[in-house]
């Protein structure tokens, strides 16, 4: 390792430090007392028989409590609210912990941006899980356990998660909307300038607006920071797509958000970003069109143990994934248009045949053993040719177990 790398690990193993203690110190205040009073916006509800569970996102933390169902307590409230804080672990403060509450009270919100954009979306829509699908698609708001649901059986869920993806079509559109007005001051100004790259300094303020706008996704930020730093390499001639660009991205966001390392969605992206670079160092065809669709076909059944591990929702109906993600990359950009200009309601009704669509659902969960083999390969065939192949044939016998059970 270079000398170099061996510092940047320092100085961010360092800044870790310096993160987790400053977490510590709010959680320390947090369980000062047996009880605590705070602001909170309420993220999701949660329907169960006899009670609600609200998620709910402090300045600092997010954690769970239970009130009645009969409170009127809606998605995006604000509320001042006293609960226990006592026998919480800085670990649960970490991971998001569930407290019981004491009282609380509905507060009058002042309207943000990101409300008008919410009211933009709906104003677009009548149903409300088409409204609450977009929401998450553009802002990443969280979606309640119905649509989550659909979106596992469908294995779509990371077309839903803001993520790389994401980000790539908003640069792409950020940087063309930008392109001809720059272009025209260019020639005027700024003639010694290296158009191109200012281009790309300006999209990455607009992305990092949207980052804020959307609370800071974990796996969004990750798609971030790996933007930004794919431009540095670039600037320096420095090849990107590489794994070490992965590891470093990885140790970054964690060293500025300690509390990340307990975020599913943050090491779903990375682990997605893994075996992308994975297929690239292995496949390659000079058609684009088996690389379109062998890339999808691919990633869907390489990803399937890490996704069932998790999330044990299976049906036939998975075997469109591939499909459906290609398809995705022109509805994305299109209903981002179709919003702006409000006529995404004209294609409602398709997306609601897709939501109510009935499936045959069953569940495999893949064994931890299996899980912890395939993640070594996963890892060896960075470095060895055999372990890739293993990998693959790992893959293979998986997704047989999982679609061959009847």
């Amino acid at each position: 390792m270079k000398n170099k790398q061996i510092v940047t690990i320092l100085f961010l193993f360092s800044l870790f430090l310096l993160n987790i203690s400053i977490e510590y110190s709010k959680y320390l205040d947090l369980v000062d007392e047996e009880i605590y009073e705070t602001k909170v916006e309420v993220l999701n509800i949660y329907n169960k028989e006899e009670f609600n569970i609200l998620r709910l996102k402090a300045d600092n933390y997010d954690f769970f409590t239970n009130i009645d169902k009969k409170e009127d307590v809606k998605k995006s409230d604000l509320l001042n609210i006293i609960f226990i804080s006592k026998n919480i672990s800085f670990l649960d403060y970490l991971k998001g912990f569930y407290t019981k509450t004491i009282s609380f009270d509905i507060l009058e919100k002042s309207p943000l941006f990101r409300d008008k954009i919410v009211q933009k979306i709906d104003s677009n829509h009548q149903n409300e899980m088409i409204k609450e699908l977009f929401q998450a698609l553009f802002l990443a708001i969280l979606i309640s356990k119905d649509l989550r649901d659909i979106c596992t059986n469908y294995s779509i869920s990371h077309l839903i998660a803001l993520s790389g993806f994401h980000l790539v079509v908003l640069s792409f559109v950020i940087y063309w909307l930008l392109y001809f007005p720059y272009s025209f001051l260019h020639k005027k100004y700024f003639l010694y300038r290296n158009k191109k790259y200012d281009l790309l300094l300006i999209t990455i303020l607009f992305l990092f607006c949207y980052l804020l706008l959307t609370g800071i996704v974990p796996s969004l930020l990750r798609a971030f920071v790996m933007f930004c730093l794919g431009i540095f390499l670039l600037r320096s001639n420095i090849k990107i797509l590489s794994f070490e660009t992965l590891f470093f991205t990885a140790l970054i966001v964690i060293s500025l958000f300690p509390k990340y390392l307990f975020s599913l969605g943050f090491w779903f992206s990375i682990i997605a970003v893994f075996y992308i670079f994975l297929y690239l160092q292995y496949f390659s065809f000079k058609n684009r069109l088996i690389h379109l669709f062998l890339f999808n076909i691919w990633m869907f059944l390489i990803f399937n143990p890490i996704v069932h591990y998790y999330f044990p929702q299976t049906s036939y109906i998975q075997f469109l994934s591939p499909i459906i993600t290609i398809f995705f990359s022109f509805f994305y950009p299109f209903e981002i248009f179709a919003h702006i200009f409000n006529f995404a309601i004209y294609f409602d009704g398709f997306i609601k045949y897709f939501l109510d669509f009935k499936m045959f659902v069953y569940e495999v969960k893949t064994p931890f053993y299996f899980f912890i083999i395939y993640l070594i390969f996963s890892f060896l065939s960075i470095f060895n040719k055999k372990a890739f192949y293993i990998l693959n044939f790992l893959m293979m016998v998986f997704n047989l177990f999982l679609y061959l059970r009847f």
